[in-house]
């Protein structure tokens, strides 16, 4: 479910920024407002991440092989990483730099009406991609609020995508408040404020993700409420209790689990390779995602101190 749905979300934000980015900047042609150019240079970036989480998801679905044993799953950690990067310097930087500019050297906008149209058919397009968004991730986020889901998902998709719609109709409106306090107030300084504002805002979105794609890179564990479910279901039959157990996402739908298990006493071989193989079909049927489970029978040294 998780991957369908965000790949339903990325190719409605991809066609809609690739529309979207199309008619921003003929409305920067024509209206010389560097808010457009701003927006523009943002739905285009939006435009490229959407398709290099395509990319990632495409090429983590590679077989393991001698070079890489656990899979390629995590190429879909590494993509969202690149569109955290790309959306900070093709985004965040040069709204920033372009806004600075304008301010310092202001100039009048020629047409603003046709800028202020082209915003406004923006705006109903990224509304459709970040409902979307936000229909396929209450799919898979449970009970967990919005920044918990963003910060606690496995799945980098539709985070992602999440914030780049929301950053991307935020945006709308700072560009929509600077044509039109340039055109009540008849000072383009406006509209170069408005770019400051969508720069500022790009920059905390994109570190935001630099954040959580990062981690997600490194490897995260189980949260403790799945950790809590693995060990319930290890400790049962004829496993006393779970001595020391790591977890780790191998990728957004591989979970690997490695633990040192106390074993009833007296159990021959054949009976401890059954009682292995039962813990890990347990957790296995509550947990489907822990894929790689390594299982080693030890003595609890702790009872002998």
């Amino acid at each position: 479910m998780s991957a369908g749905g965000g790949t339903k979300a990325i190719l409605a934000a991809l066609g809609a920024n690739a529309g979207i980015a199309a008619a921003k900047f003929v409305g920067f042609l024509v209206t010389g407002s560097s808010s457009m150019l701003a927006e523009s240079v943002h739905s285009l970036a939006d435009t490229t991440n959407q398709g290099l989480l395509l990319i990632g998801q495409k090429t983590s679905k590679r077989e393991a092989d001698k070079e890489h044993p656990f899979g390629y799953g995590r190429d879909r950690y590494f993509y969202s990483f690149i569109v955290a990067l790309m959306l900070f310097t093709l985004g965040a930087a040069f709204a920033i730099y372009e806004g600075i500019h304008k301010i310092s050297h202001p100039e009048p906008l020629e047409s603003p009406i046709v800028a202020v149209i082209i915003l406004l058919v923006a705006v109903a397009l990224e509304s459709y991609s970040f409902y979307t968004a936000i229909t396929e991730s209450k799919k898979i986020k449970g009970n967990a609020g919005w920044w918990a889901f963003i910060r606690q998902a496995k799945e980098p998709e539709l985070p992602v995508v999440l914030l780049e719609d929301a950053g991307a109709l935020l945006g709308l409106v700072f560009a929509l408040l600077g044509v039109g306090l340039s055109i009540v107030t008849g000072n383009p300084v406006w509209d170069g404020v408005g770019t400051l504002a969508i720069g500022a805002l790009l920059g905390v979105i994109a570190i935001i993700l630099i954040i959580e794609m990062k981690s997600l890179l490194i490897g995260e564990g189980a949260n403790e409420g799945v950790l809590a479910t693995i060990i319930d279901e290890l400790a049962a039959g004829k496993v006393e209790r779970v001595i020391h157990i790591r977890t780790q996402y191998m990728g957004p739908d591989e979970l690997l689990v490695a633990a040192k298990l106390a074993m009833v006493p007296g159990l021959d071989t054949a009976e401890l390779a059954t009682a292995i193989d039962d813990a890990e079909a347990r957790v296995r049927a509550k947990v489907p995602v822990a894929k790689l489970i390594y299982l080693e029978p030890d003595l609890d040294r702790s009872l002998a101190r």
